[in-house]
C-alpha cells in the first residue's frame, strides 16, 4: 500500500488510558512534530516575565520556608502539571519514562512478556493483574499463560496494592532478563510459579479473517505497524476467498486512536485520492490538508465500518473520511468525539520528558469538526450484553473536564459528568488491545443519552439489541453479523449508501 505524502510527521495517540500487553499504553491525540524547547522572548510581554519572576519568588519561599525540606524536582513538575492542567484534558507533561512508553506505543513493539492485561476494581479478582489473552509467539504464550489467569505476585512482591501501571512496569524489562510470577488459574486452588524470560513483543494492530464471501478487518489501534498489517490482511483475504472478498467489514469499535499518518494511510487504502483530513491551528499557516493517492485497494467493493463510543481520534478520522466521501456505511453507536491535535515537544532531547500540547483541531473532508460531538453512525445499533438490563451511559470527550468546544448549559454551572477523572471516563471494551480503564467490564455499549437525544430531535428511538459476545468479531458478535447481512444484499447496500449521502448533504 502506497503511503500518502505528508508535509510533516504526525502522531495521533489515543484518548484512552490503560494497559495492554504488559506495557502498551495509549495517551492522547498527538501531532508528533519535534520542536525545540525554550522561550520565544520576542513574543512574550514584559508583564509575562514579571509573572515568571513571581513564580520564581514563590518557588524560593517554598524552598526555604516549607515545614519540611521539599524536593525541588517535584515542585517544578507540580508547577508544570498545574499549568497544563488548566488548558484541556489532553495537554500534559510526560516524564522521561512516560515519554518512552508513549514511543513504545507508537512503534507497536516493546520488551516484555506479551500479555494483554487489565485489573478489576471490584469482585473476587479485584486488585490482581488479570490476563485477557497472551499474544501469539511471545514468552507468555510459550509459558502457557491463559485467558483469565491472575498474576498475584511479581518477583516476590504482592500485586494487590499496586496500580495497573506499576504492575506493568514490573513485568516489563530488557530483552533477555527474567521475571518470576505467581499465577492463579483455578480460583479454588493455590497459585503456581512461572519464570519467564522477556523478549521483544510485536503488538498486532490489525487482524483479519474470512466471513463467507466477505473480509472482516479489525484495527484495534493505529501504530507504526498498521499500514503493513492492513496490506497483509488484504493479501490474506485475497488468498482465502476465491475471487477475492466481495466487500469488507472494517471494525473500529473501541479503537482509541494512534498515529495520524497511519489513519491517513488506512483511509487512503479505501479511497480514490482526494482529501482525507485537515488540521487547523491558531494561525492560517498551520492549516494542513492530508491528501490521498490514486488507487482504491478494494476496487470500490462495499464497506461497512463499525464504530462505538470507544472509537476515538485516528479511528474517527478514518470513519469520518469514509463517511464524508460516501465510501462506506457506518454502523453502531456515536463515536467518542476526540477532534483535537496535540504536538509532542521533547524537553532537552527527551531526557527531561516531553510536553503533549494541544495545537490544532482536525476536520473531516466536508470541513466538519467532531470535537466534543462525535460521529453519528448511518445505521444506529445499540446493544445489550449479557446481564445488562439497559444501555449504559458512556462518557465521551464532551464529559471530560475542560474539554474544548463543549456547549455550555445556560442553566447548570457544569455539564453532567464534568467532574469525572479522565482515565475513569474511558469507554469499556471487550478487547484489551483497545485499552480500558482498569476494571472496566467488557464491551459496554454506547450511552443511553444517544437514544434520548434522538427522540428529542424527532428521530425514532432505536431499541437496543440483545447481543452476548466475548470479543469483537466472534461468532456471536451481532453488530458484525448485521454488517455482513447488509453487505450480502448489494441492492439494499447501494440504496442505503445513497440515502445516507443525501441526508448528509441536506
Amino acid at each position: 500500500m502506497k503511503k500518502p505524502k505528508s508535509t510533516r510527521r504526525q502522531l495521533t495517540l489515543a484518548v484512552s488510558g490503560g494497559a495492554v500487553a504488559a506495557a502498551f499504553v495509549c495517551g492522547a491525540l498527538v501531532s508528533g512534530a519535534v520542536l525545540s524547547a525554550g522561550f520565544a522572548r520576542s513574543v512574550i510581554s514584559a508583564d509575562t516575565f514579571r509573572q515568571l519572576d513571581l513564580f520564581g519568588e514563590v518557588f524560593e519561599q517554598v524552598h526555604e520556608n516549607y515545614v519540611t525540606e521539599p524536593d525541588d524536582k517535584e515542585l517544578i513538575h507540580g508547577a508544570i502539571d498545574g499549568m497544563l492542567l488548566n488548558l484541556d484534558p489532553h495537554s500534559n507533561y510526560m516524564t522521561a519514562e512516560e515519554f518512552t512508553r508513549m514511543q513504545e506505543q507508537t512503534r507497536g513493539t516493546f520488551a516484555g512478556l506479551g500479555i494483554q492485561v487489565t485489573m478489576d476494581t471490584e469482585g473476587p479478582d479485584k486488585g490482581f493483574v488479570k490476563v485477557i489473552s497472551p499474544i501469539d509467539d511471545t514468552p507468555a504464550q510459550r509459558a502457557g499463560i491463559q485467558t483469565n489467569d491472575l498474576i498475584v505476585e511479581i518477583n516476590g512482591e504482592a500485586v494487590q496494592g499496586l496500580t495497573i501501571d506499576d504492575a506493568i512496569s514490573k513485568l516489563k524489562g530488557p530483552k533477555g532478563t527474567s521475571v518470576e510470577i505467581k499465577v492463579v488459574r483455578k480460583r479454588d486452588q493455590p497459585p503456581f510459579d512461572l519464570k519467564l524470560v522477556r523478549d521483544i513483543v510485536n503488538v498486532p494492530s490489525v487482524t483479519a479473517k474470512r466471513q463467507g464471501d466477505f473480509g472482516y478487518i479489525r484495527i484495534s489501534n493505529f501504530s507504526e505497524q498498521t499500514e503493513e498489517g492492513l496490506t497483509k490482511a488484504f493479501r490474506t483475504l485475497e488468498k482465502e476467498i476465491p475471487g477475492g472478498p466481495k466487500g469488507f467489514v472494517l471494525d473500529l469499535r473501541s479503537n482509541p486512536g494512534g498515529l495520524l499518518e497511519q489513519a491517513v494511510a488506512v483511509s487512503d487504502a479505501f479511497l480514490e485520492g482526494g482529501e482525507i483530513v485537515s488540521t487547523r491551528g491558531r494561525r492560517v499557516k498551520d492549516t494542513l490538508r492530508e491528501m490521498g493517492t490514486p488507487g482504491d485497494r478494494t476496487k470500490g467493493k462495499p464497506i461497512v465500518v463499525l464504530i462505538d463510543g470507544g472509537s476515538a481520534s485516528a479511528a474517527e478520522i478514518v470513519a469520518g473520511a469514509l463517511q464524508d466521501r460516501n465510501r462506506a456505511l457506518l454502523l453502531g453507536t456515536k463515536s467518542f468525539g476526540k477532534g483535537s491535535v496535540q504536538t509532542v515537544i521533547p524537553l532537552q532531547n527527551g531526557l527531561q520528558g516531553a510536553l503533549r500540547l494541544t495545537t490544532a483541531r482536525y476536520y473531516t473532508p466536508s470541513g466538519r469538526s467532531i470535537q466534543a460531538e462525535g460521529i453519528d453512525p448511518d445505521i444506529e445499533m445499540p446493544i445489550l450484553l449479557k446481564d445488562q438490563e439497559e444501555v449504559l451511559t458512556r462518557p465521551g470527550e464532551k464529559d471530560l473536564p475542560r474539554a474544548l468546544d463543549v456547549k455550555k448549559d445556560p442553566v447548570k454551572k457544569e455539564a453532567p459528568g464534568s467532574k469525572i477523572d479522565e482515565k475513569a471516563a474511558q469507554p469499556a471494551k471487550p478487547e484489551a488491545s483497545a485499552p480500558a480503564a482498569p476494571g472496566a467490564s467488557a464491551g459496554k455499549p454506547a450511552d443511553a443519552k444517544t437514544a434520548d437525544a434522538a427522540t428529542k430531535e424527532g428521530k425514532p428511538k432505536v431499541e437496543p439489541v440483545r447481543c452476548d459476545f466475548e470479543r469483537f468479531g466472534d461468532d456471536n458478535d451481532c453488530q458484525m453479523k448485521r454488517a455482513l447481512e447488509i453487505l450480502a444484499d448489494q441492492t439494499s447496500y447501494r440504496r442505503a449508501l445513497a440515502e445516507a449521502g443525501a441526508v448528509r448533504r441536506q
